[in-house]
């Protein structure tokens, strides 16, 4: 959106910032606090919450700033932000409840967490942005719902692929071609990595082992095309997708050639992902045009003679795109990328090896489950599993590699936000599904 650094210079001319407040220190979120402090007029990060204050405060210290203060009061955050002065905390509710922040930035990769902060944000008037695609693929559609009764934005982040992938999906739709598949760029898939076979490449670029394994598992990418899905409309061809694998260094333009085209132009199109071409990690966009003239002109403009026509970005820059986010919802009530109404696609739980009953399930990009995109409506009248509510769940009998766990396979955890969210979800928009309803209840 190019509007939005003249936005943003006019803010910083006026000395009226927009103030965030980021909830993670990671390494995406220490990124995003660099990227506000070395490049973006007209913003600023008032404050950082994470369960390690030294963590928080390494991520102001990257970004070249020193002096801040540790608050634990809502009162002692807004005098922070009132001189001016950089607050760490680990509480991340006061970010949501202080009265000087405009934005709350999630990013945690956190379900439970995440779902507590995202819906006391909204209850306090803040604008939501999620750089957590599976906290927005699991309950985003609900948390949708509040944010738009409480009249303020929930987003997923310019930057991360399903953000990417949406801009061009709104560019493609907007030169009237017609988008049939949203689609992502993938160098690795391998359902049975687990943090010990990530835990070189995860310490090489200084990220978590198992947040780099649900990349290479498949868990993330089907909770990012999850959500492409829940704003386009969009569905997946078959559980877990396509997800062809072409030789290494295939133009991604060969794409057109790659999925059924029955899949594509029946129906609302897919969404769907590729295995080793170029560029990577890029996003494309699959569409069609019904013009003839303007079909000519496309093929002038090489991009071949259809039925199906390429479009791609080359590139994703996660943190470094995140700002432009918070603009565009505090600026222009704008989100990059947000659910449409009922979920679309969910992410069900798979087991990644032989689970045993009285097991207890360990988190996502760990060793007992991968996620799969399938179609919300197949995935509540077989009442599978979200894997976002997978943590902490006790097995009831055994499951075998590659099974899709079910809700009556497990024992939820007692007293979590994420599963009455979830709840909620399921009784607008899936009421005539009793049984996963009926779990939830009595867990």
């Amino acid at each position: 959106m190019i509007l939005v650094d003249t936005a943003l210079q006019r803010r910083a001319s006026e000395g009226r910032p927009i103030r965030i407040g980021v909830v993670g220190a990671g390494f995406m979120a220490r990124g995003v606090v660099l990227q506000v402090a070395l490049s973006v007029p007209g913003m600023r990060v008032a404050a950082v919450a994470n369960r390690t204050l030294e963590t928080a405060r390494r991520a102001y210290r990257e970004a070249g700033q020193d002096e801040m203060r540790t608050v634990e009061t809502v009162d002692q955050l807004e005098a922070a932000i009132e001189r001016g002065v950089p607050a760490v905390t680990d509480d991340p509710l006061l970010l949501c409840r202080a009265e000087g922040i405009d934005a709350v930035v999630e990013i945690t990769g956190t379900i439970e967490q995440a779902a507590r902060v995202a819906l006391e944000a909204i209850a306090h008037g803040k604008h939501v942005v999620l750089m957590n695609a599976e906290v927005d693929g699991t309950i985003g559609p609900i948390l949708k719902v509040h944010a738009d009764r409480a009249g303020v934005v929930l987003t997923s982040a310019d930057g991360d692929q399903p953000g990417v992938m949406m801009n061009l999906y709104r560019f493609v739709k907007g030169i009237g071609v017609k988008p049939v598949l949203c689609g992502n760029i993938k160098g690795l898939h391998d359902p049975y990595r687990n943090p010990t076979t990530q835990e070189g490449f995860a310490k090489q670029w200084g990220q978590n082992p198992a947040m780099v394994t649900s990349f290479a598992d498949g868990t993330k990418i089907s909770f990012e095309n999850a959500i492409v899905a829940n704003g386009t409309g969009m569905r997946v061809a078959k559980r877990g997708m396509h997800g062809p694998t072409v030789p290494a260094g295939t133009p991604i333009q060969q794409a057109v050639e790659l999925y059924p085209l029955d899949d594509l132009l029946e129906g609302p199109g897919i969404v769907d992902y590729v295995v080793g071409a170029m560029p990577g990690p890029g996003v494309y966009v699959l569409g069609t045009h019904d013009h003839p003239q303007q079909r000519h002109y496309l093929d002038l403009y090489k991009l071949g003679k259809g039925p199906l026509y390429c479009f791609y970005t080359p590139y994703h820059l996660c943190h470094f795109e995140v700002p432009n986010t918070v603009a565009r919802a505090a600026l222009f009530g704008d989100a990059a990328l947000a659910a449409a109404g009922a979920p679309c696609v969910e992410v069900v739980a798979t087991a990644k090896t032989d689970l045993e009953a009285g097991a207890v399930i360990d988190g996502l990009g760990c060793y007992m489950t991968y996620g799969l995109a399938e179609n919300a409506d197949t995935a509540r009248q077989q009442n599978l599993l979200p894997i976002g509510l997978v943590e902490g769940c006790r097995l009831k009998r055994s499951i075998a590699r590659d099974e899709v766990l079910t809700f009556d396979d497990v024992e939820l955890p007692p007293g979590r936000l994420c599963d009455r969210l979830w709840r909620e979800q399921m009784d607008l928009f899936f009421p005539q599904y009793v049984n996963a309803e009926a779990n939830l209840e009595t867990s």
